[in-house]
């Protein structure tokens, strides 16, 4: 096998090379979406890489027109070990608030069951040094237009864990299910390699 475009004679040119890991895209209606390193040397092994990127682009089947929290879990951690700050926007006000101690992170928003057809919410999580012996942090940016209404976010993400990401779990917090089309990507981010 020869080695990918942005690795020459062993160095890594790219700054920041993304490897696409798994794409995920619901043929039906699904409770949670989960990524699991494959430990095994191969692309899947979240080892190799210094940070892990994950796209989605979903819609929840609870009730109501407004939006839904995702959520996302990692490595089964369901103790309270998940810190946020987050400042949130509606085009006609901002909040700002804060989470501690929680059982997960609320990481972006999807259009609830009852809001227009094909409006799904996007979001854009970003999860640091996953491999370090610190705690972990990210970012998360979400948007989700409900058609004339709707609202960004953004968190600021620890959890409390010094162990290395291993899995990821992705789900509405209500226990809906996340809706046939949604759609979500994992990208891991290489080490900067250069000579």
């Amino acid at each position: 096998m020869a080695d990918p475009s942005y690795i020459v004679d062993g160095v890594l040119t790219d700054s920041e090379a993304w490897v696409g890991l798994g794409t995920t895209t619901l043929g039906s209606d699904t409770a949670v979406v989960t990524f699991t390193s494959t430990d095994n040397g191969q692309v899947g092994d979240f080892s190799q890489y210094m940070d892990l990127v994950i796209i989605s682009y979903g819609r929840t089947n609870g009730a109501g027109s407004s939006a839904r929290e995702l959520n996302m879990q990692l490595n089964n951690d369901t103790a309270a070990n998940y810190y946020a700050q987050r400042i949130h926007g509606t085009g006609a006000a901002v909040y700002a608030g804060a989470t501690s101690g929680a059982v997960r992170f609320e990481i972006g928003n999807n259009a609830a069951n009852d809001a227009d057809a094909n409006i799904f919410g996007v979001t854009v999580t970003t999860l640091f040094d996953i491999n370090s012996g610190k705690y972990k942090s990210g970012l998360s940016q979400s948007a989700c237009d409900l058609d004339g209404s709707g609202a960004v976010y953004l968190w600021a993400l620890t959890w409390q864990s010094q162990a290395p990401i291993t899995e990821i779990d992705l789900y509405d917090l209500y226990g809906s299910d996340l809706l046939t089309a949604s759609s979500f990507s994992l990208f891991g981010v290489l080490p900067r390699m250069v000579a």
